[in-house]
């Protein structure tokens, strides 16, 4: 007989996957496979104990898994943009013009601000990773700045710009689940977003003229130039190859044919500009780029790409969203965060719950839409019943769940952008300024009042929205 299954029970795949996780990171080195399967063992026999059959739990991580193939997907694709751009001389042409006019007083900052204008632009932070990101780390690793730091920055303007970008998936995902309206949504966001990101920035100019960058020779920025002038034909043209990417999600028209066509086309200037064979491309499309142009620090970075170095990630994803779906499934998140819900009775512990309740499953599953919608979902009524804007919930849900997910170093972003850039999360989480700077400005509006919004809704009597400290 199925029953509801009790705090203890709930809060045990928690503990399992965060001390199998703890220990692959520091002890094992082996990962987060294993520990997310030990995670869904765990949740498995709770669900069994609680009453639920196999066929059952199977078809909940079915579920789970359903909701992240579009993004799985996408990923693929990605993969085989990223390797057809830099065969087809788009990334290297980039990371060339980049070494030749930005100067390295202001290249940290200019690395956030610059990767935030194109994932607002495209609505996708691991399309902008894996572009404009990769050329970044390979300008910045000329210049002298630790790897780390880089791909922070990178980051940081990846994930600005996938919060407040009405294109992106979790920007509309959001505000879906808290029955507010997208444009409400990311107007509300700014109050967040933008003090979170100018402080961000003004830390990276702080880092940026502390940096070690004084000490590298031109002589070594040369020898990246020639690298890259030795292996590609570099021109200004190729850099239309990403403007049309832009105007093309601007036009708002399908992410994954969009992405395909643009990554076909790399393929095809691959072949007219830069000398390619056919076979030469399906190789590249399929495993990556590989070249020797001689120097190493272009070799380590511009040796990527290929539908292949994205199966990590995807295995990652797929085996994070089982989990998620057997803890919603089986309501296990709901009976771990419901009597702490029952106990909600001010917007300030409403809020500061919401965070850490969003932060829970970010560590407890790694993925993103997990993150937004199981606390969304368990939230909801609680913020009207107490007559808050639900849009502070969705602001809430992604400051943790789209931005606070990155510290979680087997979460899938930062997997990915540490397969893509190179680059450990060990590494670059420390430089996550906006993901730390994000949910902890969201708990200060709480406390203080400032920017949360209050309505009364039809169940509660005349539906009016008032301000308490903002808009």
């Amino acid at each position: 007989m199925r029953r509801q299954v009790s705090t203890g029970l709930a809060i045990l795949p928690i503990l399992a996957l965060i001390s199998a996780g703890a220990a692959s990171i520091f002890i094992w080195k082996a990962g987060m496979f294993i520990p997310l399967v030990i995670g869904i063992i765990v949740t498995v026999l709770v669900g069994v104990a609680s009453g639920y059959r196999w066929d059952e739990l199977q078809q909940m991580m079915v579920n789970g898994v359903a909701k992240a193939l579009p993004a799985i997907f996408i990923l693929l694709v990605i993969g085989m943009i990223v390797g057809t751009w830099i065969s087809s001389g788009v990334i290297p042409a980039m990371i060339y013009y980049g070494l030749s006019f930005i100067h390295p007083s202001f290249f940290v900052p200019a690395v956030a601000i610059v990767t935030g204008i194109v994932a607002v632009t495209l609505g996708s932070s691991f399309t902008s990773i894996a572009t404009i990101g990769l050329a970044f780390m390979v300008i910045g690793e000329g210049m002298g700045f630790s790897p780390g730091l880089i791909a922070g920055a990178v980051m940081s303007g990846a994930f600005f710009g996938d919060k407040l970008s009405p294109l992106s998936d979790t920007t509309n995902i959001a505000p879906a689940m808290a029955e507010t309206d997208l444009f409400s949504h990311v107007r509300h966001m700014l109050w967040d977003t933008i003090p979170a990101f100018i402080i961000t920035v003004v830390l990276y100019s702080i880092f940026s003229n502390g940096s070690n960058q004084h000490v590298v020779e031109t002589d070594t920025i040369n020898v990246i130039l020639s690298g890259i002038q030795q292996t590609f034909t570099i021109h200004p043209l190729l850099l239309l190859l990403p403007v049309l990417t832009i105007f093309l999600m601007i036009r708002r028209l399908p992410a994954l044919p969009t992405l395909l066509f643009v990554g076909l086309l790399g393929g095809i200037l691959s072949i007219l500009i830069q000398d390619e064979s056919v076979t030469s491309m399906v190789n590249t499309m399929t495993n990556g780029f590989h070249a020797e142009s001689g120097v190493k620090e272009v070799d380590s970075l511009l040796n990527r790409g290929g539908i292949v170095s994205m199966l990590n990630t995807i295995g990652l994803l797929t085996i994070a969203t089982a989990l998620g779906g057997l803890l919603e499934g089986a309501n296990i998140f709901q009976a771990l965060i419901r009597p702490i819900v029952d106990k909600i009775k001010t917007p300030s512990s409403l809020i500061a719950t919401t965070i850490v309740s969003t932060l829970i499953v970010a560590f407890a599953s790694g993925a993103q839409f997990l993150a937004i919608i199981l606390p969304t979902r368990t939230f909801v009524q609680t913020y009207k019943d107490l007559n808050i804007d639900t849009k502070n919930l969705s602001r809430c849900v992604e400051a943790a769940g789209t931005v606070g997910i990155t510290l979680v170093p087997w979460g899938v972003p930062a997997v990915f952008a540490a397969n893509m850039l190179g680059v450990s999360p060990e590494q670059f989480i420390p430089y996550l300024f906006f993901a730390f700077l994000v949910p902890l400005i969201n708990i200060i509006y709480g406390m203080t009042g400032w920017t949360i919004v209050k309505k009364e809704y039809p169940n509660h009597g005349e539906q009016v929205t008032t301000s308490m400290g903002g808009k």
